[in-house]
Formats: structure tokens, C-alpha cells, sequence
């Protein structure tokens, strides 16, 4: 039993989402970062809609540990909270889009 636990050492998120800010039109990019690679089950959510890696959404990871997901040319409509999950892990941040004032 001691093996086994051993084995399976439990991974932890390192660095988690960051809430982000970002004007009509921008990338905003949330990345996390877990404690070692391997992890199953990696998903990324935008209110609880599931994200797959597309032209509009950049799905990336580095070293299996570090994770990416970059929302390109965001619209208002996109403003929601991002999550994160991997295995029984979540992390979890809020994108706000804000528009372009046009009285500058």
C-alpha cells in the first residue's frame, strides 16, 4: 500500500489562473502550472462550456507541467470565468472584455 501511494504521488497546482482584463479585439491568455507532468484529463472551460484548440482558441502545454490557453480576438460576449482542470484539480479566473470607448 505504501508503494502504491508513493507511486502515485498526487499532483498540485503550482501557479494558478490569474483573473485578466483585456479590450475587444486582444488576446488574453491563462496559463497554470501543476507540480509535474502526466496528469490525465486536462480540460479548459469558458462558463462551463468546454474549449477546444481552434483557430480563435490556442490550447498549449510545455514540459506537461506548464499549461496555456490563449482566447484570441475576444468580444464582449467572451467575458466570463475561465477554468481549468486536470484530473480532481481546478483552477479557476475571470476574463473581463471591456469595449473600446470611442470619446477619447
Amino acid at each position: 500500500l505504501l508503494l502504491l501511494c508513493h507511486a502515485e504521488e498526487a499532483a498540485a497546482i503550482v501557479s494558478g489562473l490569474r483573473n485578466t482584463d483585456v479590450f475587444v479585439g486582444e488576446s488574453a491568455t491563462f496559463t497554470c502550472e501543476l507540480s509535474h507532468p502526466g496528469v490525465k484529463n486536462v480540460q479548459w472551460w469558458l462558463d462551463g462550456t468546454p474549449l477546444h484548440n481552434n483557430l480563435v482558441t490556442e490550447i498549449s502545454e510545455q514540459d506537461g507541467r506548464i499549461h496555456t490557453l490563449t482566447l484570441n480576438d475576444v468580444a464582449c460576449h467572451d467575458s466570463g470565468t475561465v477554468t481549468f482542470r486536470a484530473g480532481s484539480l481546478i483552477s479557476s479566473a475571470k476574463l473581463l472584455v471591456k469595449g473600446i470607448s470611442l470619446s477619447e
